[in-house]
């Protein structure tokens, strides 16, 4: 997963954060620890997250922490993809604990595809560059490195202040850390509520910071498989009822439907603040959709947005496709992968149900595809959430806003939600507007954003467990 920069654009003011740049002294153990998550290759092909997850409660542990607050995990059959919970006690018998999430694990990387050696962290030019850089060992790295200030400065909060770093975010059917603890080992994650990936600034790609947000729900992810099947024969003799022909007809179908327009609470404070941020044409237009989602002349523009189309109703796009078995014959079966992002508020099984009426034809079986995501309700927009990080980015970044947002994709927030506990992605650290490559080639994080992100999420974190 991942992380998804919301759209607020050229009209929000350019602001330098108000945290002095200067190098200091804490920044260089930091530093350490950042290179040495980033330099372990957690991949799913070759990495063990059990070996970053351990390198970690060993910082942890060289830094203070007794045995009793350092969890390590792995399941039996996955002892590679290992984590950690870590557990900072505080004073209140009452406050339910905060607790912050990182998965440490890293899409793939091939060192012939790279510009440099992606396991390797390498400052350039003000940057960060190597896999995980950004999504997410940023944020993994700088909460290892909260809790071990915390013990250095012998503070003591009012709120359990929990760590959680775990695998398998980045690969839909592996397993998954934050799944497993929730279902294994619940009362170790327990908690108020989450601090998670998906939230961030927006930059102008030249330091200056453009706008912050914070994620407030997700979509859920499914994927179906289409299929036809015909008795098939020789191509010689064509006939119309052909199983990839049905299978075309049924995608074209699908291509040409457009779900209903939705909004929740989230959505339309999105649209309606960030619309009226950038002041443009598609700003105007949002604005109006927040107002009104059934007026056509608002979403006719918006819709021209790919991020924007996909933010107001599920999608549903095909991704993969196969079908018949020799060049010579006609074909017996032909199939397709539909992927779909389905808006709050749906089961996966009503999506299922309505692309059959809208393909038509009983004769092209839909199936579910393993594994069944939970499909949580949205967090609400909580004052005493979203209070301290607006307060800090008015801080950090003077005449900046927190624009709540919903992700297009997902995070392991969907597994905390179903067992519970509202999960928020955070602003503090910025990205570019090409996205940092993240997932994709030479992935990077700007020096500064990473410096001041993680100054700005201490004091956030600090602020939440200062609250009893």
């Amino acid at each position: 997963m991942t992380r998804y920069w919301p759209l607020l654009l050229s009209a929000l003011a350019l602001a330098t954060p108000a945290a002095a740049q200067e190098a200091r002294p804490d920044r260089t153990a930091f530093r350490t620890l950042y290179k040495e998550l980033v330099e372990t290759n957690t991949t799913l092909s070759s990495g063990s997250c059990t070996l970053a997850a351990e390198r970690m409660a060993a910082r942890m542990k060289a830094a203070g922490f007794a045995d009793s607050q350092l969890h390590l995990f792995a399941a039996p059959e996955h002892p590679k993809d290992g984590g950690l919970v870590a557990v900072y006690p505080g004073s209140s018998k009452t406050a339910k604990p905060v607790l912050l999430v990182a998965h440490i694990d890293v899409v793939e990387a091939k060192r012939e595809d790279w510009e440099r050696d992606p396991f390797t962290l390498i400052e350039e030019d003000g940057y960060f560059y190597g896999r995980g850089t950004l999504d997410d060992k940023a944020q993994a790295a700088v909460w290892v490195d909260t809790l071990i200030r915390f013990h250095q400065q012998g503070y003591r909060p009012k709120r359990t202040v929990k760590l959680a770093l775990t695998c398998g975010e980045e690969t839909n059917g592996a397993f998954n850390g934050v799944e497993w603890l929730a279902a294994n080992r619940r009362e170790l994650i327990d908690a108020g509520f989450a601090l998670n990936e998906g939230g961030g600034g927006d930059s102008d790609g030249k330091g200056k910071v453009l706008g912050q947000s914070v994620q407030v729900g997700e979509k859920t992810f499914a994927n179906f498989r289409l299929e036809t099947r015909n008795p098939g024969g020789h191509s010689s003799v064509p006939v119309r009822d052909n199983a990839i022909y049905q299978l075309s007809r049924a995608l074209t179908k699908i291509d040409e439907y457009e779900f209903p327009v939705e909004m929740t609470d989230v959505t339309r404070r999105f649209f309606a603040e960030s619309g009226a941020a950038r002041g443009d044409e598609t700003g105007q237009a949002m604005v109006a959709l927040a107002k009104d989602n059934g007026d056509r002349a608002a979403l006719a523009t918006v819709d021209k947005d790919r991020f924007l189309h996909g933010n107001i109703r599920t999608t549903c796009v095909a991704t993969l496709l196969d079908g018949g078995h020799a060049p010579n014959a006609l074909p017996q079966r032909a199939g397709a992968n539909i992927n779909c992002r389905i808006f709050p508020g749906h089961s996966i099984e009503s999506i299922r149900d309505e692309l059959g009426r809208v393909i038509g034809d009983p004769g092209v079986t839909i199936t579910q595809l393993p594994p069944k995501r939970p499909a949580p309700p949205a967090p609400l927009l909580d004052p005493k959430i979203l209070g301290p990080m607006e307060k800090l980015v008015a801080k950090y970044w003077p005449g900046l806003k927190v624009i709540p947002s919903m992700a297009n994709g997902y995070t392991d927030a969907t597994f905390l939600g179903a067992v519970g506990i509202p999960t928020y992605g955070i602003p503090g650290m910025w990205g570019d507007p090409d996205g940092n490559g993240v997932h994709g080639l030479n992935e990077r994080i700007e020096a500064k954003s990473l410096y001041v992100g993680r100054d700005y999420m201490f004091d956030l974190v600090k602020a939440y467990a200062d609250t009893p």
